[in-house]
């Protein structure tokens, strides 16, 4: 009897052991089931160098979403989308404007939203008008080097 009260003990133990493990797992990977609490919207670039899925997006230097995915434009093939994740309680207007941005010198990459002045708020699916592409630093020390600027 007292062997099985002790193996009972032990398999439960461990059973608590591994829920942590996974609970933790997912908060620090930072995984969602379900969907989550976000609503999205797209953005078209000309260029998103260095822009990767996962990376946030800010407004005021708050993050309020993330990127979901990058694709080329369908119909022209020579733009790049940016499909954001954004949380439900921040109202975005319709002329807000999307920046691809560096944090710091060498730093990752995220997009920058500023809002605008419409009284139009941003449904789920709606598309960015206004953005600005990413800054390419090569492109300007060429530029530079070769006396173009």
């Amino acid at each position: 009897m007292n062997m099985v009260k002790l193996e009972m003990m032990v398999g439960t133990f461990m059973l608590i052991g591994i829920l942590c493990l996974g609970y933790v797992s997912i908060k620090l990977g930072k995984l969602e089931f379900g969907g989550g609490d976000f609503y999205s919207v797209s953005a078209g670039f000309d260029s998103v160098s260095g822009l990767k899925p996962g990376a946030r997006v800010e407004v005021a230097g708050v993050e309020v979403g993330k990127v979901d995915r990058i694709t080329l434009d369908a119909k022209t093939g020579d733009r790049a989308v940016a499909y954001l994740k954004i949380k439900t309680g921040v109202k975005l207007t319709d002329d807000v404007i999307a920046s691809v941005r560096t944090s710091g010198i060498i730093g990752d990459k995220f997009i920058k939203l500023r809002p605008g002045g419409s009284d139009v708020m941003l449904k789920n699916n709606d598309k960015i008008r206004e953005t600005e592409s990413a800054i390419d630093i090569e492109e300007l020390v060429s530029k530079f080097i070769h006396g173009k600027v």
